[in-house]
């Protein structure tokens, strides 16, 4: 795991100095080694930084950037995990190694296939590659995402780094908030892939690849995966028992291969069905016992260590939990918008940061459960939006609207139970009308309900409320499909994983360099599961149904059978006692005018029902004080 950073300069204008500024501002993704190459042409400069935290060959034949030759160059941050299965077939073709280092597997793999190689990684990836007998630069990112990837282009400069602080310290970034990129961020909690909070700056996509021609500067991207085109698969006919055993196949393929390191490497244990399994398959295949990691909080509404042990007694598993005061978490706070260097809205974050900085004082590598929910279809609200899409599927188009009339004159109590709505405010009761009048789909549901911030919400609170038309998560595609359930599930795969889950948990573990790992997340399972029957995955009320029966092999339910809890912590009380001069301080009328995007008098509204004790809006308020501080740090 790794952080890299690089730039092309038609102007030739920008030195070694100006790379490693870039580089060294990623020195907490690789505190190990680093190293800075330049390239003089006649009409352009290529430069290419690396920061190193050593997992595979330790020693200095790993250092990147690496070379085979004149013509191929390279810096690297990920793993690709079957890397000695490829390094046996280019073997085979006459190539030599040198180190036991993936980067190098790389480099050979490029001379072979080309782009092509790609097709035969397993693993997470974001690297950049300079091919100078094409006279190209090449950018690419790994299927899922798991890996970030910035690049910054104004026609006379490229830029590329791992995150965005690597562009601050260069003299070509041209600092410009991208205005839409803000109501973006209010919206979801995060900006969309290929979006980005500046102008001119882009997030590379997952499962694609971005090639620049220095000679003519133009530039190509190129997909070479997408998980809707495993949706979209026919589903296939398969029992109950089959399924069983070839998902194990697969997840205890997939821990094996992200167990190789030359370092000590742990799991992430929440308790949950997720962590639980990833961690018994993996003790189940180990002589060793496993080093399991859990977070406790003395606030038992969100406390899982307790459930954690328990796991970790019946695997027997080396186990660490660490009881961590609410005044710790309080204190990550100031510090995320240095490690989300882009408007980051997910509050878990501040866990996430504490169980990785806990890890990685006895480890360097820690695999996670992340993906599960999005591939097995673990959350409630699928649940909630079947149901509301099978009682829209029985009132035929005609009578939508006599049942959107009927639905608004409804007394609240028997909507809530006819509906199974828990909140049955003006505003969802308006918006459930709406679903029967237009007879929405259930990827629509799902981004207008559950998914994301009602638009008109939005609008209230900004001075700029032009509309963005853009389908960043292809929900359009899947709006007329008759299996709800993979809808949703490919939506959500795109959107919220890729954009949330997966820079939540890469930032806070390379905040204290640790190299996360998600075993769930590869390919060979995604597409597998992708294209089995929905009620494996949903069966009747429960949820995630192949997963948890697979647990249960590991695992007796007793065990593991208790209420779904999110890694959370309680924030929206703490902003009413000690953390409340957070607020008064960048929510002012005088911070809001550092540069007048949001509607003071909604906010002070806003914050007024909060205090009063209303805790509707309080993810909003949340949003707004994170890109508030986000803009002190980055923006101005």
């Amino acid at each position: 795991m790794c952080g890299i950073a690089g730039f092309v300069d038609f102007t030739k204008q920008l030195d070694k100095d100006a790379l490693i500024k870039m580089t060294d501002a990623l020195i907490h993704r690789g505190p190990d080694d680093a190293g800075y190459e330049l390239w003089q042409t006649d009409k352009e400069v290529v430069g290419f930084g690396h920061r190193r935290l050593s997992i595979l060959d330790l020693s200095s034949l790993g250092h990147q950037p690496m070379s085979k030759g004149q013509n191929f160059h390279i810096v690297y941050n990920g793993e690709i995990y079957n890397f000695k299965e490829i390094q046996e077939v280019l073997i085979t073709k006459g190539y030599q190694f040198v180190s036991n280092s993936d980067t190098e597997v790389i480099l050979h793999a490029y001379k072979e296939w080309g782009m092509q190689m790609v097709q035969k990684f397993t693993g997470m990836f974001a690297f950049a590659f300079y091919d100078t007998k094409a006279n190209t630069i090449t950018l690419c990112r790994d299927r899922a995402g798991v890996k970030p990837l910035y690049y910054y282009w104004d026609d006379t400069c490229l830029l590329f780094a791992s995150e965005l602080k690597a562009f601050h310290s260069n003299p070509k970034f041209k600092k410009e908030i991208n205005t839409e990129a803000v109501k973006l961020f209010l919206t979801y909690g995060y900006v969309p892939a290929p979006a980005c909070i500046f102008s001119n700056t882009y997030k590379l996509k997952p499962g694609h690849f971005l090639q620049i021609n220095l000679s003519n500067k133009k530039i190509e991207e190129a997909k070479y995966w997408d998980v809707n085109d495993y949706y979209s698969k026919p589903t296939l006919k398969i029992s109950e028992e089959d399924a069983l055993a070839e998902t194990d196949k697969l997840i205890t393929k997939a821990c094996a291969y992200r167990m190789v390191a030359d370092v000590p490497v742990g799991v992430f244990l929440s308790g949950g069905y997720d962590s639980s399994l990833v961690t018994a398959v993996l003790q189940n295949n180990s002589a060793k016992k496993i080093k399991t990691f859990t977070i406790g909080f003395n606030d038992q509404k969100f406390n899982e260590a307790i459930h954690a042990k328990k796991v970790a007694d019946h695997l027997g598993t080396d186990h660490n939990e660490y009881y961590c005061t609410t005044q710790q978490a309080k204190e990550i706070i100031p510090t995320l918008p240095h490690f989300y260097d882009e408007p980051f809205g997910d509050s878990s974050a501040i866990p996430t940061i504490l169980v990785s900085k806990f890890a990685r004082e006895q480890v360097t590598v820690a695999l996670s459960a992340d993906a599960g929910d999005e591939i097995f279809g673990g959350y409630a609200r699928y649940l909630g939006v079947l149901s509301m899409v099978n009682k829209i599927s029985k009132v035929p188009n005609v009578l939508g609207g006599l049942a959107a009339v009927a639905i608004k004159n409804m007394p609240p109590s028997l909507l809530a139970k006819l509906s199974g709505l828990n909140d049955t405010s003006n505003e969802n009761i308006n918006k459930v009308a709406g679903y029967f009048k237009n007879h929405a789909s259930a990827v629509e549901i799902m981004n207008e309900a559950n998914f994301s911030s009602p638009i008109d919400r939005i609008n209230k609170f900004l001075t700029n409320t032009s509309q963005n038309e853009i389908d960043y998560f292809n929900i359009a595609k899947w709006k007329d499909d008759t299996d709800s359930l993979k809808g949703m599930l490919a939506v959500d795969y795109v959107s919220y994983m890729a954009n949330d889950i997966l820079t939540k948990v890469d930032r806070a573990t390379m905040s204290v360099s640790l190299e996360g790992r998600e075993p769930l997340l590869d390919q060979s399972i995604v597409e597998w599961v992708a294209t089995l029957p929905s009620n494996l995955k949903i069966k009747g009320n429960t949820s995630k149904y192949l997963l948890k029966q697979l647990t249960h092999k590991y695992i007796p339910a007793s065990i593991m059978e208790r209420p779904k809890m999110g890694f959370g912590i309680p924030v929206q009380d703490w902003f009413r006692q000690d953390l409340k001069y957070l607020f008064d301080t960048y929510l002012n009328d005088d911070a809001l005018n550092w540069h007048g995007y949001f509607n003071k008098t909604e906010i002070n509204n806003a914050l007024k029902e909060y205090y009063a004790g209303a805790n509707e809006k309080f993810v909003l308020l949340w949003y707004i004080l994170m890109f508030q501080m986000w803009f002190q740090k980055w923006g101005k």
